[in-house]
């Protein structure tokens, strides 16, 4: 019996180091697989936040297109309604023209007619 003692020491010594390294192997493996579970959630949680940020970018996307619309919208119609107005050359024509005939400093045939009645009595 002697001389298994030492057979069986070795092996159970090969036995214990295998038992070690396999628990320390188990450890990692599970240290990285929950390393793996929590970088997949985060994923996920960015995944889902950034959809939420494109979902939101849309949305102020097609405020902005309705906005541009509305502004287009309006330009045109003041587009429309400036050429119904005069311009600044135009209104300087008309002004000469009314300088020329001075409409009110002409008289009425009443006026004329009082002023040859005041001549007359005179």
């Amino acid at each position: 019996m002697p001389e298994q003692q030492p057979l069986e020491n070795p092996v159970t010594e090969l036995l214990s180091e295998f038992n070690t390294k396999l628990r320390e192997i188990e450890e990692k493996q599970k240290l990285i697989k929950d390393r793996v579970l929590l970088i997949g959630e985060n994923l996920v949680d960015i995944r889902e936040d950034t959809l939420d940020e494109i979902a939101e970018l849309k949305r102020k996307t097609e405020g902005v297109e309705e906005e541009i619309k509305s502004i287009r919208t309006t330009l045109q119609r003041i587009i429309d309604l400036s050429n119904d107005f005069a311009r600044k050359s135009e209104l300087a024509i008309l002004e000469k023209q009314i300088d020329l005939f001075s409409p009110l400093e002409f008289a009425r045939i009443q006026d004329v007619e009082r002023i040859i009645e005041k001549m007359m009595k005179k």
